[in-house]
């Protein structure tokens, strides 16, 4: 079976934005658009009202949703139950997380998942932490590894599998307009200029912690993914934020210094995501099942 159309339409259902479905199914928004038009062609009835403003669904759309969903469902559990009748496990199953978290994480857990199931071909893709919930809440990645959100997402399954501060970071070398030591007072906060995350859950850690103490922050840049965090802080735009895992592995961490900011900003709690009706895959299952017992420990941040 063909589940791609499927797929690329719930996509779209769920987002209702051609540009971030495309992204998250790994597609051009002009191949969406063919596929979401040969779709209706198919039916015969249109699923979405659009104009050059916004994206909506029709009632047609509403009913064909709900349809996609269970036929999808329906579709990986006899799949995966034929599979394992046969006894030994063997497909696809994707993944998707950060460099970092390859780095960090996965790399153990996929030698022991390799280890078990040979058969079982794992499709990775790597890319900005902050899309990693949103690609299992679409249904195009089965499992995901980043931070765990203030709420999780109804249906969103969570395990934890390390924890790692967010860290405030200054150039090795201290440079205008970056002081030398760790600013005191409201005034000397609103002059520093900051190089923070878009979104996700650190931007609204940040946030939420300039807020508290009265503080509005002189924001120098906004960038997607840590790692370019640690890039710019290293040439002394300004000051980050970036969780200390990701300067832990980052080739220019002895260019940077951590800050002593006080209080701390409150951790990341990183680990697997998946949905809870996907967890009755085998192959899902399997991955969820294989975290060796001492990765959280291992894998912690804390003294990196």
């Amino acid at each position: 079976m063909d589940t791609k159309p499927l797929r690329l339409f719930l996509a779209l259902a769920d987002t209702l934005h051609f540009g971030r479905a495309a992204e998250l199914c790994h597609v051009s928004p002009s191949t969406l658009s063919r596929a979401i038009k040969l779709l209706e062609e198919e039916l015969g009835v249109a699923l979405f009202e659009r104009d050059n403003r916004s994206v909506r669904l029709t009632r047609e759309g509403e009913r064909f949703q709900t349809y996609a969903r269970d036929t999808l469902s329906q579709w990986e559990l006899i799949r995966h139950s034929l599979l394992e009748d046969a006894k030994e496990l063997h497909g696809e199953l994707s993944v998707y997380c950060s460099v970092t978290a390859s780095y960090s994480f996965l790399y153990r857990i996929l030698r022991e998942f390799r280890r078990h199931y040979p058969r079982v071909e794992i499709k990775l893709h790597t890319g900005d932490p902050e899309h990693a919930v949103g690609h299992v809440l679409a249904g195009t990645e089965e499992i995901s590894i980043a931070a765990r959100p203030d709420h999780l997402a109804r249906g969103l399954a969570f395990r934890p599998i390390g924890i790692t501060p967010l860290v405030f970071i200054a150039p090795l070398e201290p440079q205008e307009p970056v002081p030398d030591t760790v600013p005191t007072s409201r005034q000397q906060w609103q002059d520093i200029p900051l190089i923070l995350s878009e979104s996700g859950v650190a931007r609204s850690r940040v946030n939420r912690w300039f807020a508290e103490r009265g503080i509005k922050p002189k924001i120098y840049a906004q960038v997607a993914g840590n790692e370019a965090i640690v890039s710019m802080v290293s040439l002394g735009f300004g000051v980050g934020v970036v969780p200390k895992i990701v300067l832990h592995n980052s080739p220019l961490a002895e260019r940077v210094r951590v800050l002593d900011v006080k209080p701390e900003l409150e951790p990341y709690e990183i680990g697997l995501f998946a949905l809870e009706k996907k967890l009755r895959s085998p192959l899902v299952h399997a991955f969820w099942q294989m975290l060796p017992p001492d990765l959280p420990a291992t894998a912690t941040a804390t003294d990196a």
